[in-house]
């Protein structure tokens, strides 16, 4: 199984507490419906220091490797990114893992 961990870090306008859950509600309904992902998990920080330098940490699901690509080009992720996340991240950081 591999996950994508994808940190983000809210702009300042958008990094209260109801959006962060906003965020993570939205977030959540809109990536477990494009192809190939097999779960998603989303986490708010949960202490001041942690939400210093974080807001969320998502985590999509797949079941190999090469579902990855055709994720990050499918039209419901791009749109989830470029037209509704990107406008309110300040940072956004993914990377891949495979559990062992």
């Amino acid at each position: 199984m591999i996950e994508r961990t994808v940190l983000v870090k809210l702009k300042e306008s958008f990094a209260s507490e109801d959006s962060r859950r906003e965020v993570a509600c939205h977030s959540q309904e809109v990536l477990a419906r494009v192809p190939g992902v097999t779960g998603v998990a989303i986490a708010v920080a949960a202490d001041e220091t942690t939400a210093g330098s974080w807001d969320l940490v998502i985590t999509v699901r797949f079941a190999a490797l090469e579902d990855v690509p055709i994720y990050r080009a499918h039209p419901v992720h791009r749109t989830y990114v470029d037209d509704y996340l990107r406008p309110r991240a300040e940072i956004l950081k993914a990377w891949n893992f495979k559990t062992v």
